[in-house]
């Protein structure tokens, strides 16, 4: 250290001083020279001695009250926690400054100036990346699929039946679901195939029919009136008319189906046997291994999708991150009672752990200190305070070399 070495050479000149003020020729100035130099070296060897013993014995000889810091070593490391627990860094300071602080504002702030760097968003964005690749899958889609498993476990299926069935009517979903069956219908029975199937199937009918007497006889004059062409057509326009008119809303006979429906559907939701099987069906497909390979499907495809979309992010900018962080704070201004709850549970926390782990600043520092032995000690303190402390040796040296010339004057 400079000033150490500062220190070395006032005491040495001081001493030099003193032994060429011995080989000179005794005159006035040498006189006053030489009290000068010899209470200079006298401050010089005194301040040494003085600095020497806070931190060791002086020349390595153990004269009482000196090596004062390792001797008083415990009482120094207490003084200094107490210091630092009740004075510099007590819980009220520490409270008082959180506080003040207003963390949750702070917070806002600097994520705000983060997510507005385009820097930021990419380095966030290549950190989601490789974790979004490395997700378990398999694993997660045995969660899902006991998580599923467990909801339609616990689900009372009566009770949802007839909710559903509820909801569907007043949607009008059963006139949908009528009307899209009457369409397709519609669209089957004007086929031309549909034509020759009903003309053969009423032919072979007619054929089997077995009548005697005048009803025999009137039978088998129209089956050999009527050929297949002519009766499928006929019974196409009968069953194409039938399901035109039952599309129209104001069908009588429409309002009687879907009353049948409606109370079959209901009755059937009553029917609890059938629930159980159908929702043994249900979580059998579910836990099953199809159910498992299902969940893992759409899994993939939810990743590659969530990949794909960080990628053209990464490339952009990440702009979609400081949209969403924008929007979410945008709206956590408009409800400002929100932010002051969050604010005040937030310090509450915070304040909860000064309280409750105070005492570690003090042990931490005890811990720190214990595992120093006194050399590492020593030289810690000296090249912290050890600097100042030799200023004191050169500032004894040139007092006492001004206090000695003094000194001469006035003696002579």
């Amino acid at each position: 250290m400079r000033s150490r070495y500062l220190a070395i050479m006032s005491l040495a000149v001081m001493a030099c001083g003193f032994i060429l003020t011995l080989l000179l020729k005794e005159t006035t100035l040498v006189k006053i020279l030489q009290g000068g130099f010899e209470a200079g070296l006298v401050g010089g060897l005194a301040d040494w001695f003085a600095v020497t013993a806070l931190f060791r014995h002086p020349m390595g000889i153990p004269i009482p009250h000196t090596s004062l810091l390792l001797r008083n070593r415990d009482k120094i490391i207490r003084s200094l926690i107490s210091a630092l627990e009740n004075e510099l860094l007590n819980k009220a300071s520490i409270e008082n400054r959180l506080r003040k602080l207003k963390l949750l504002q702070m917070g806002g702030r600097l994520l705000t100036r983060l997510f507005a760097r385009r820097k930021v968003r990419t380095m966030i964005i290549e950190e989601m990346i490789p974790m979004v690749q490395q997700l378990p899958l398999e694993k997660a889609a045995e969660l899902a699929q006991s998580a599923v498993a467990s909801v339609v476990r616990n689900i009372d299926m009566k009770l949802t039946a007839d909710r559903l069935l509820t909801k569907a009517m007043e949607a009008g979903y059963d006139e949908l679901a009528l009307d899209y069956v009457l369409k397709e219908a519609h669209n089957w029975a004007k086929r031309p195939t549909t034509k020759v199937m009903l003309g053969k199937l009423a032919a072979d009918k007619l054929a089997e029919v077995k009548m005697g007497g005048l009803m025999g006889f009137a039978v088998q004059a129209f089956a050999g009136f009527m050929d297949e062409d002519k009766m499928g057509g006929m019974l196409q326009g009968m069953v194409v008319s039938g399901i035109a008119g039952l599309q129209d809303r104001d069908n009588e006979h429409r309002d009687t189906i879907m009353r049948e429906i409606r109370v079959r559907l209901f009755q059937w939701a009553e029917d609890e046997e059938s629930l159980d099987r159908v929702k043994g069906r249900v979580l059998g497909m579910i836990e099953g291994g199809e159910g498992k390979l299902f969940m893992q499907a759409r899994l993939e495809e939810l990743r590659s999708l969530t990949l794909k979309k960080l990628e053209e992010q990464r490339q952009t900018g990440g702009r979609v991150l400081f949209t969403l962080y924008a929007s979410i704070v945008r709206s956590l201004n408009r409800d400002p009672e929100r932010i002051t709850n969050w604010e005040n549970k937030l310090l509450a926390y915070a304040i909860h752990l000064v309280e409750t782990n105070h005492y570690r600043i003090g042990q931490l520092v005890k811990e720190n200190l214990d595992q120093m032995d006194d050399a590492a000690l020593v030289s810690m303190l000296e090249e912290k305070v050890g600097s100042d402390l030799q200023w004191i040796r050169v500032n004894g040296a040139l007092c006492g070399f001004l206090v000695g010339i003094v000194l001469s004057l006035f003696q002579l």
